[in-house]
């Protein structure tokens, strides 16, 4: 029994940092407790205490007792005859209260295997009680930490002296981790419920990517460069908005880094996520036209009574700028804190549709007929009679939806039209000199 306190004692003191007092305290509650359920009737008693001789390993048990007079002691367990009681004072007397050791004789390893699991429950609770004390204050910073094991889908992280959990909520999807993996952490909050203290980390936190950026970029830590915004889709994509009152700092310049080496770090650390940093500005146009690059805004309007902010982009640009299944639209909505709305530009579009029904109204006026008609083959490539009549009579028909009769009426009418357009030619009239030359030879004929 000696050997196991002593122990016990000076385990709990260097490997978990709970002060030897703690521990004394906790197993003199775990021993009374332990003497409370092997001696029959023990709970009867109202003050009793242990004492532990924390050099020797040697525990007693001590009851606070009443004195009362021999013939009127019932209650062994809270009384002590006046007799006995004068044995050790002499000038006891009745209703005095007196402490006795009350050790049973086998109370050695019994007890401490009966003492042993009240006396670990008291020194978890005291083990949170410093944790709680240590990190109360320490929320919202970064810590270090192993992967020590899983509960479902929870992961318990080794701290050195404590254990934190990661919750499942707070976890990167696309990460895995392994029992003994080095991880770093943004501590959420110390919780102190019911169960006790307990730190909740993350590492899908927006707050873990600023707590990044301070600790890397130094303007950002002395506010040279403030962090306006951060919006994160952990795991895959997070814009940053940085803005500085100083016109000789570029902040985006700053958190890149020389050679980009700055947000390297902090890309490498959140696992090859991608990070956006955009130059914040008071304009809202010139902030939503950052974060939407590389994309290129064709038309901007807000609606400030909503909130909402409708932009539009060139049909090659869409893809970009609403990103993979919608990511970099609602990435720029969460930064901006307006509802981002883009669609395609359909300006050009309309542009063009006009020039084309102007060029078919000229082919239906050139031609004699329908401008719905005109607009099929001005589209199938006949943007002048002259083409019409280049255009296979198959190919024709095929473009007025298979209207044989009518592809060839528009082929004739066309065709007239290029033939009416061309000058006959006809044969020069004979000159006065050929007509004179001529006589001669007829005559000579003759």
């Amino acid at each position: 029994m000696t050997n196991d306190i002593v122990a016990l004692i000076d385990f709990y003191e260097r490997e978990k940092a709970i002060t030897r007092e703690r521990v004394v305290e906790a197993l003199e509650y775990a021993f009374t407790s332990a003497y409370r359920r092997m001696v029959p009737g023990a709970d009867a008693i109202e003050i009793l205490r242990a004492e532990i001789d924390t050099k020797k390993g040697e525990t007693k048990i001590f009851a606070d007792l009443e004195v009362v007079a021999d013939d009127d002691h019932q209650d062994k367990f809270n009384e002590v005859p006046l007799s006995l009681a004068q044995k050790r004072n002499s000038e006891a007397v009745v209703g005095d209260r007196m402490e006795f050791n009350v050790t049973p004789k086998n109370f050695g390893r019994i007890a401490v295997q009966t003492a042993k699991q009240t006396m670990m429950q008291r020194l978890r609770l005291a083990e949170k009680e410093m944790m709680y004390d240590e990190f109360k204050d320490r929320a919202g910073d970064i810590v270090s930490g192993s992967v020590r094991r899983f509960e479902k889908n929870d992961v318990m992280i080794d701290l050195g002296k404590f254990e934190a959990r990661m919750p499942s909520r707070e976890r990167v999807s696309t990460e895995d981790y392994n029992v003994g993996d080095r991880i770093r952490c943004y501590v959420v909050a110390v919780d102190n419920d019911t169960r006790g203290p307990e730190i909740i980390l993350s590492r899908s936190h927006p707050a873990f990517v600023r707590r990044l950026f301070e600790a890397e970029v130094a303007e950002i830590s002395d506010r040279t460069v403030e962090l306006k915004a951060i919006a994160r889709e952990a795991g895959y994509r997070t814009k940053v908005a940085v803005g500085t009152n100083d016109d000789k700092v570029d902040p985006v310049g700053a958190c890149v880094g020389l050679r980009g080496a700055r947000v390297k770090n902090i890309v490498r650390e959140l696992n090859n996520e991608k990070v956006d940093i955009i130059r914040w500005s008071e304009n809202l146009q010139d902030f939503v036209t950052d974060a939407l690059k590389p994309a290129i805004i064709r038309s901007f309007k807000a609606n400030e009574e909503d909130k909402v902010i409708h932009v539009t982009v060139d049909e090659e640009d869409l893809s970009k700028a609403i990103g993979r299944r919608g990511q970099n639209a609602r990435l720029t909505s969460k930064l901006v804190g307006w509802d981002v709305q883009v669609r395609k530009d359909e300006s050009q579009h309309e542009q063009f549709e006009a020039r084309v029904a102007g060029a078919a109204m000229s082919l239906a006026d050139e031609l004699g007929i329908d401008p719905l008609i005109a607009d099929k083959i001005f589209r199938a490539g006949g943007a002048t009679a002259e083409l019409v009549t280049q255009m296979p009579i198959e190919y024709l028909e095929s473009a007025l939806e298979g209207d044989r009769e009518l592809a060839e009426e528009i082929l004739g009418k066309a065709q007239q039209k290029i033939g009416g357009a061309e000058s006959p030619q006809e044969d020069p009239a004979p000159t006065p000199e050929a007509s004179e030359d001529s006589a001669p030879a007829e005559e000579a004929q003759q």
